[in-house]
């Protein structure tokens, strides 16, 4: 078989899953209005029917899911400038322009060590007014300096357990990388809630969280919820919303 018409069909079934996701998002979603509507479905069945032998043009523009391209923090604001580059290269479009990404990268909890306090952070749910439109949401952790410097390895949650009303539930143990007195004055952990637009083509940062080290008790904790692109310095700080929604954490201390 024609190595492009491989190609071409593998791409049309990463473009109905990215289709099917819109429409269980749509499901989901507790407004009124729904971006993909049962109709827009149905206008896959001729192409499901006729996988093997459909080759007209795909009814919506969507990225096959394989492609996802998945942005660094405050790169959303260059973006128009990317893709007009990527547009006009020799590369655009291919897997190398858009590299995959799975989210799932936690780590186990370091060896204790004696007189070291470890710290194991529970991400139960966070609050948004959208959140059964979030397709594949997912938070990335990460411990920086006052300086935005990493001090510990960054690790991605997997995709959230469920979606129910205005909260996406994670229910997931996140082991901090380093013992809590080892780290730096000033020094906080962020969470940054990610989730992938289909229309844009990418995944990227809805908002973010942070919790600073006198924090860091035992317990359940709730934190503000900020604007994108995420403010690793915390001098520019912007509230998400004035609605009570917020990140919900449980926090575990061990020490010997």
């Amino acid at each position: 078989m024609d190595v492009y018409v491989l190609i071409y069909r593998k791409k049309t079934i990463g473009k109905i899953a990215t289709c099917l996701e819109l429409r269980s998002a749509a499901l989901q979603s507790t407004q009124s209005q729904e971006e993909f509507k049962l109709e827009d479905l149905k206008k896959l069945e001729p192409i499901l029917k006729n996988i093997l032998t459909y080759n007209k043009e795909f009814p919506f523009d969507v990225q096959p899911v394989p492609l996802r391209r998945i942005l660094a923090p405050g790169e959303e604001e260059n973006l128009e400038f990317e893709e007009d580059e990527e547009e006009g290269g020799a590369g655009a479009g291919s897997p190398d322009a858009f590299p995959a990404r799975v989210p799932g990268t936690l780590l186990p909890r370091l060896p204790s060590e004696p007189g070291m306090t470890l710290l194991t952070i529970r991400i139960e749910k966070i609050g948004l007014k959208d959140a059964g439109q979030c397709i594949d949401p997912y938070i990335t952790v990460s411990v920086k300096d006052l300086n935005g410097i990493d001090l510990t390895p960054v690790q991605d949650t997997p995709v959230a357990s469920r979606k129910e009303d205005t909260y996406v539930h994670f229910n997931v143990d996140i082991e901090l990388q380093k013992h809590v007195e080892k780290l730096t004055k000033g020094a906080a952990i962020f969470f940054e809630f990610k989730h992938y637009k289909p229309k844009k083509r990418f995944t990227s940062t809805k908002c973010f969280a942070f919790m600073e080290m006198d924090e860091i008790k035992p317990g359940p904790i709730v934190i503000e919820l900020y604007k994108k692109p995420t403010d690793f310095k915390r001098k520019k700080l912007q509230l998400l919303t004035k609605k009570p929604l917020y990140l919900h954490l449980h926090q575990t201390l061990h020490k010997e």
